[in-house]
């Protein structure tokens, strides 16, 4: 299942099967953990889907393809990556206590991020919250009708979903406009001359790719093109909340720069290096960047042959568009946790697939257009979204939850990781999940802290 679901993504980005693919997907099918979904076809096919583009470059490069495979349990357990990450022995925290389900006054369920500072002020204060505990938070959220709160909370710029049951969500008007969206697709955005790959030996040695994303999914899909080759700077901003943990997880390979777009001093150092970029990976949602002056189209207008690829929350299209989100909520909004458990009793997924599953299908969109610059020119914005990737996780139907496993077993997890010491001290972390026969996957650096590095290339 998970090879022929591989090759259907390519597909809807124009990638047939070739005579001399060699894609191996092993181990056993889902269910992996105890969830219904099926995240180890998905994670497997996705990552497939990766080492087949990996391959195609390495072929545009040397004439010949690369052998790729894919360990499904290996797979599974890379959609939920950092939590395997220790740092000197301790596992560093990164969920605020009061992130969570929250019942409401007419039987529902709300599900409230606060991970980041100020959604977490803004949640307490739009609840009407009489303290900062969890339990001040349920009283009040307990107050609200669902619907009510959920809009409340949407319109004050903060970050929750009321739990749906799947065919809840069908009807909603967003899950109406997300339905008729591919999982990703390729838009050409400007012309540009066919340009070759940079010299070297690697899949993407001298390929510069610009990562302006937060949280996991964007930074996964950096941390991808980074074990392949890629120069990654990623981009923060001192005064921008960033849970530092999590570049444990993703920011290998990368260095990390500081670049304040308020100033426009920040604004030129920007315009610089996104001039002599091969890849524009943005997490903010869809004209967030548009307004500093940073649409794909003036990037593209900027660096002509530019990759541009936009990750974001709900999609480019329908009422939802424009709202800020995260893995958790859209898992509640779309009926993935209600089947996880229940209505009543929501839960998550053991996994945060859509994040990680949304990082691997940006990385996957960039080669693939990276590859059309080369054999036909022209600037590609790439389109990914965390609903879209839930929409392609619920069509792929449910299993036997009961079957699955807490935890892979000892012998099969170990053999997974690996140690890296660097500044933020010894980390054990997954290794590169895809292996290449000809081009091993590896990082060339270990993780650093946001600002470690210059903003400029190598």
């Amino acid at each position: 299942m998970s090879t022929d679901l591989a090759y259907s993504i390519l597909r809807q980005l124009g990638r047939e099967k070739r005579g001399d693919d060699r894609l191996t997907i092993t181990g056993r099918d889902d269910p992996v953990f105890v969830t219904p979904w099926r995240i180890g076809n998905a994670g497997s096919a996705a990552l497939g889907a990766i080492g087949l583009a990996v391959s195609d470059l390495w072929r545009l490069r040397t004439g010949a393809p690369q052998t790729v495979s894919v360990d499904s349990h290996a797979a599974a357990a890379s959609l939920r990556s950092n939590t395997y990450v220790l740092r000197d022995g301790q596992k560093p925290v990164s969920w605020d206590p009061l992130t969570g389900h929250y019942p409401t006054r007419d039987g529902r369920h709300m599900f409230i991020h606060t991970n980041h500072p100020h959604h977490r002020a803004g949640a307490l204060r739009i609840a009407g919250a009489k303290g900062e505990t969890r339990e001040a938070l349920a009283e009040a959220v307990a107050g609200w009708e669902g619907l009510a709160i959920e809009e409340a909370i949407a319109a004050g710029g903060c970050v929750g979903g009321l739990t749906r049951s799947r065919e809840e969500w069908n009807a909603h008007p967003h899950g109406i406009a997300v339905a008729k969206l591919p999982l990703i697709d390729i838009v050409k955005i400007g012309d540009a001359p066919a340009e070759p790959l940079p010299k070297g030996d690697r899949p993407l040695a001298g390929v510069r790719a610009f990562d302006l994303t937060r949280v996991l999914a964007g930074p996964t899909s950096g941390r991808i093109l980074a074990e392949n080759g890629a120069d990654v700077l990623h981009v923060a901003a001192p005064h921008l909340p960033y849970q530092s943990e999590l570049l444990m997880d993703t920011g290998h390979g990368k260095r990390c720069a500081w670049i304040d777009l308020t100033t426009p001093a920040g604004v030129e150092t920007m315009k610089v290096l996104l001039k002599e970029a091969d890849i524009f990976t943005q997490g903010y949602r869809p004209g967030t960047l548009a307004g500093r002056g940073f649409s794909p189209e003036a990037v593209a207008a900027l660096r002509p042959g530019i990759v541009c690829v936009s990750l974001c929350a709900y999609g480019h299209e329908g009422p939802w568009a424009s709202r800020r989100g995260f893995d958790s909520i859209v898992q509640n909004v779309t009926g993935l946790a209600a089947t996880q458990s229940s209505l009543d009793k929501p839960r998550n997924m053991p996994v945060q697939a859509l994040d990680y599953i949304a990082g691997y299908l940006g990385a996957l969109g960039a080669m693939v257009a990276l590859a059309r610059r080369v054999e036909q020119g022209g600037s590609w914005l790439v389109r990914v979204s965390l609903v879209q990737v839930a929409h392609w996780l619920a069509s792929l139907g449910t299993v036997d939850a009961t079957k699955g496993v807490a935890e892979l077993p000892e012998n099969e997890l170990l053999p997974l990781l690996t140690e890296s010491p660097g500044p933020f001290g010894r980390l054990r972390h997954l290794k590169p999940v895809v292996q290449l026969g000809t081009t091993p996957a590896y990082f060339a650096k270990p993780a650093e802290p946001l600002g470690s590095s210059p903003a400029r290339w190598t």
